[in-house]
């Protein structure tokens, strides 16, 4: 089966990997000074007034008992916020940003409702202030949304000049959203007001060439992220097997080429996650189930990629999905959708290095996306097939993954963010 991306029914071609075994997508079987926006014309509002449901999620995971408050610390002892991203244009599907908490010290989960009124908000990101929270409206006509956390108001959406933007991310400045759309395979930049609106989009770059890799058909950005020294941005294109590194104007909010990083053909690069050092990067590749170490030059934004090495799932496709490295640089960890495990690397020789030390079951099906906790010691995984996020303690001398209890149902859980 092709995993390029294709309508079937509406569905893009991320969310037809979904179910690409043969069923279908449901919760028993799948996360300065700003100017003031003007609305443009392919302006999309939300719909419902972006107020939760009154209803709580029935499935709550064991309710936290404290406040939430840190300790003298710096440690928070009680709930913390958990955002649930889903479709909500599929079978059994969600309604809209799934609102829970989790308490840090045990991991369980506690549903709190839904915000209603965003459609098919298939990732999320938060400022670096954590006043606002933005999700992609994976749709043809994709867009961008910002909620304000305080009192979760919708404060609307902006095009993103392209089709199913699958990912965002806000650059450190807190001034620009980046985001990447899979389907048209281009990469766009939003402005962000003082209010954590989005203003209208800055510039939107569509990747023209090299031509598509093997089974592909054309672009497919898959991920915008900024590099750890803010100087370069980078978007990681599935369809040309190449990473593009752009200058960004953070006066204009425009992107200028600077790099481009080859895999070897057929790769399907999907994401890349930076070493704290900043000198290495990890790339999963998801169509030949591989993973390979980088070297990023600050310089130049330059990136080499290294081998392919192994993601711990033998023989066939696996889909890996995401990767992360822990905050002291000593371990990553893998998201292998077809394999439904998390593979465990030791990072050695100052990030130049991945040793793999083994997998574990993800306790869910089809491992979509994962996430740390901010303190590091937990990692949520949104198991897409099964509807579910499944909890891990994380153990900061081994880099062992432990099941925090069982794991908390959710539709379609496709993207899982742990405030």
């Amino acid at each position: 089966m092709s995993r390029d991306a294709r309508a079937r029914g509406g569905w893009s071609r991320r969310r037809f990997v979904g179910a690409v075994t043969g069923t279908a997508l449901s919760a028993s079987t799948a996360c300065g000074t700003r100017p003031t926006p003007e609305t443009p014309a392919e302006h999309s509002s939300p719909t419902a007034t972006g107020e939760p449901t009154s209803t709580d999620e029935p499935n709550a995971v064991n309710e936290p008992t404290s406040t939430g408050e840190p300790t003298a610390a710096g440690k928070p002892t009680g709930p913390r916020p958990l955002y649930l991203g889903t479709y909500t244009s599929v079978e059994d599907g969600g309604t809209g940003i799934g609102l829970a908490t989790y308490d840090p010290a045990t991991g369980r989960i506690t549903g709190t409702g839904t915000l209603t009124g965003v459609a098919d908000p298939s990732y999320l990101a938060v400022h670096p202030d954590g006043r606002t929270l933005y999700a992609v409206n994976e749709r043809e006509n994709g867009a961008v949304i910002a909620v304000r956390l305080a009192d979760r108001k919708v404060l609307g959406s902006r095009g993103t000049g392209g089709a199913a933007p699958c990912h965002l991310s806000v650059h450190p400045s807190g001034r620009w959203l980046l985001s990447a759309n899979y389907t048209s395979g281009s990469v766009a930049v939003h402005p962000i007001e003082a209010s954590g609106a989005l203003g209208e989009r800055t510039d939107v770059v569509t990747h023209s060439t090299p031509a598509p890799g093997p089974g592909q058909e054309g672009p497919h950005a898959h991920q915008f992220v900024t590099s750890p020294d803010g100087r370069h941005v980078l978007a990681v294109d599935l369809g040309t097997d190449t990473v593009y590194t752009y200058r960004l104007d953070q006066n204009k909010g425009t992107l200028r080429e600077v790099a481009r990083a080859h895999t070897r053909p057929g790769a399907g690069p999907r994401h890349l996650t930076f070493h704290p050092r900043g000198r290495h990067a990890y790339l999963a590749n998801e169509v030949d189930n591989t993973v390979a170490v980088c070297v990023y030059d600050p310089a130049s934004g330059r990136l080499t990629i290294g081998e392919p090495q192994s993601t711990g799932t033998g023989e066939g496709t696996s889909y890996p999905a995401q990767i992360l490295v822990t905050a002291d640089g000593a371990y990553a960890y893998l998201a292998n959708r077809g394999h439904n495990s998390l593979a465990r690397y030791a990072v050695e020789a100052d990030g130049a290095r991945l040793r793999l030390l083994g997998t574990v079951p993800v306790a869910g099906d089809f491992p979509r996306q994962i996430a740390f906790s901010p303190d590091g010691r937990l990692l949520f995984a949104a198991n897409q097939r099964s509807g579910s996020v499944s909890v891990f303690h994380v153990d900061g001398d081994s880099g062992e993954l432990r099941l925090a209890g069982e794991p908390f149902a959710s539709p379609v859980a496709v993207c899982a963010l742990p405030l």
